[in-house]
């Protein structure tokens, strides 16, 4: 569908993706939203643990999935909640599993290709209530996890979802990791990394024969967990295969609900070279807003460093309630900015 994106023009004060991307993680403001936990014992044994923000009855509700060893009360994903909770609207944010606080029980964790516990917490959702919609938003991995589990729905007569936002989404993972993988960037995969590796060690307390301890301690990149983890523990060869079989980009073309694509060309996570801009253009129901500026889930405007104005959370959620609104689904080929 064609849409004129919002104005987005970074801050002065705060130039260039790695900027943009740093400003945004550490300086946006924390939500005090009255969150409610709720444990969802999940059929393969395990559990799932989300936090819901109760809106007024018979509003739409999000669902909302955060990034690499992010969690449902990261800041990014409160702003989206705060910003739904505006229109009245009731928020789930999905903890991915180890991502809540506590392991999960399972050998598994989560990957950025595992979308069957989005389809199963969506199917509970519809379950309490099916006549509310449900719109979807998530940011970098979540990202990719919605789009992929978009793809995979296409066969449905009625996809659950109404409409969606991916931001800062690494369509190809390959691609991602090895542009990632070097320069300023690595100072970002270090601290992912110190984190999978400190949840990993504290699972090895509950299965030892999960990898080698040793070759845990020399783990210094993300290809070197995924190879040694990841994809082993989910049922993949190797890291490359993983990713290949992962990357949401090859699930663009089959996505049937009005999905918006936030990426900025100067994410540090991401080539601007690989954007799907050519996706976007062969399939009417996506949408593509990639401004030249705005780093990783950033996007940080303002004319102050101590005023600083964030413009990802207000936009996307504006996409999803014009989509709500709209008395049928366009099928005119979509706009994408690469301006």
């Amino acid at each position: 569908m064609e849409s004129e994106p919002p104005t987005f023009s970074p801050a002065w004060w705060c130039p260039g993706g790695h900027a943009q991307t740093i400003v945004g993680a550490i300086c946006r403001p924390t939500q005090t939203l009255p969150l409610q936990r709720e444990r969802w014992e999940t059929p393969d044994g395990d559990f799932l643990d989300i936090d819901r923000l109760v809106g007024q009855p018979d509003t739409p509700r999000l669902v909302a999935l955060h990034g690499l060893e992010g969690s449902s009360r990261s800041p990014d994903i409160q702003a989206l909640m705060a910003a739904a909770q505006g229109l009245g609207w009731e928020s789930i944010g999905l903890n991915f599993r180890s991502c809540s606080g506590e392991p999960n029980r399972l050998r598994r964790a989560y990957h950025a290709g595992e979308t069957s516990d989005l389809a199963w917490l969506i199917q509970q959702l519809l379950r309490e209530d099916g006549q509310r919609p449900i719109v979807c938003t998530g940011i970098s991995l979540g990202g990719n996890v919605l789009l992929k589990y978009l793809g995979e729905q296409s066969a449905q007569a009625a996809a659950p979802l109404q409409a969606a936002v991916a931001i800062s989404t690494p369509f190809d993972l390959n691609a991602s990791v090895a542009y990632v993988e070097q320069g300023f960037s690595l100072l970002y995969i270090q601290r992912f990394v110190k984190s999978l590796k400190r949840k990993t060690l504290a699972k090895l307390e509950q299965y030892p024969d999960l990898v080698d301890r040793s070759a845990l301690d020399s783990v210094q990149t993300l290809t070197d967990f995924d190879n040694l983890f990841t994809a082993p523990v989910h049922g993949f060869p190797d890291a490359d295969t993983y990713w290949h079989v992962s990357s949401s980009i090859r699930f663009l073309p089959t996505i049937r609900r009005p999905t918006l694509l936030i990426n900025a060309q100067d994410d540090p996570f991401y080539p601007a070279d690989r954007l799907p801009s050519q996706q976007v253009a062969e399939n009417p129901w996506l949408t593509g807003w990639f401004p030249a500026h705005g780093g990783h889930g950033g996007f940080v405007s303002g004319g102050w460093p101590w005023q600083p104005r964030f413009w990802i959370a207000s936009s996307a959620i504006a996409f999803l309630q014009s989509q709500l609104a709209a008395p049928e689904i366009s099928a005119t080929a979509s706009e994408v900015s690469l301006a």
